[in-house]
C-alpha cells in the first residue's frame, strides 16, 4: 500500500498463560513505558490504569496516549486459571509489530500468543 493512503496501523496482541505481573498495577505501568520505548513511541501523559469488573471479569485495564494515537491493555486473571493479556496498539506512525509482540511475550512470560495486524487507510 502506498504511503499516501497509509493512515495508521493496528496491532492486536493476545497473550495466554502469563505470569502474575498482570495483577500488579506498578508492573503494568512499567510494561507500558518500556513497550513505548521498544517500539519508539513518544508517550503523551501518564499511564491511566484502573481495576474494575466483577467475578471472572475483574482485572486491570490501562490506556497510554502516544503522540500518534494510543495503546490499550486489558488483563484477564480468570481467577488465576488463564492469566491473559490483550494489548492493542494503534499509531499513524509505523512501528515494528514483531518487536511489540516479542517484548510483550517476554515481559509477561506468556506461554502462547496470537497477533493480528492491519493497515488503516
Amino acid at each position: 500500500m502506498g504511503k499516501e493512503k497509509f493512515w495508521g496501523k493496528t496491532a492486536s496482541i493476545d497473550l495466554h498463560g502469563c505470569n502474575d505481573l498482570i495483577k500488579n498495577p506498578e508492573k503494568i505501568k512499567e510494561f507500558v513505558i518500556k513497550l513505548c520505548k521498544e517500539i519508539d513511541m513518544e508517550r503523551h501523559g501518564d499511564v491511566i490504569i484502573d481495576r474494575f469488573g466483577d467475578g471472572k471479569l475483574e482485572g486491570w485495564s490501562c490506556l497510554q496516549f502516544i503522540e500518534t494515537s494510543s495503546i490499550t491493555c486489558h488483563f484477564d486473571e480468570q481467577m488465576g486459571e488463564t492469566n491473559r493479556a490483550f494489548i492493542d496498539i494503534f499509531s499513524c506512525k509505523d512501528f515494528d509489530e514483531n518487536k511489540a509482540v516479542q517484548f510483550s511475550k517476554r515481559f509477561f512470560d506468556a506461554k502462547n500468543f496470537k497477533i493480528r495486524c492491519f493497515i488503516r487507510d
